[in-house]
């Protein structure tokens, strides 16, 4: 394995850094939206798929009302 000075080293991270395409204000914003929206419709359709199971196995073992 060829060794290679810390100088070097930090030059190519930095080339490499600088070819990172990084999001504007704007989009990181609206990509974190996106997560929470889409994170409470999950955790609505879970909870609503949960009642049902819970329901349908209520009446099915006869235990409950």
């Amino acid at each position: 394995m060829a060794k290679i000075s810390p100088f070097k080293f930090l030059q190519e991270v930095r080339q490499e850094v600088a070819k990172v395409t990084w999001p504007s204000r704007r989009e990181t914003t609206v990509t974190t939206i996106m997560v929470f929206v889409f994170a409470a419709a999950a955790g609505l359709f879970f909870l609503v798929s949960d009642q049902i199971i819970r329901m349908g196995v209520t009446f099915v073992l006869g235990i409950g009302r």
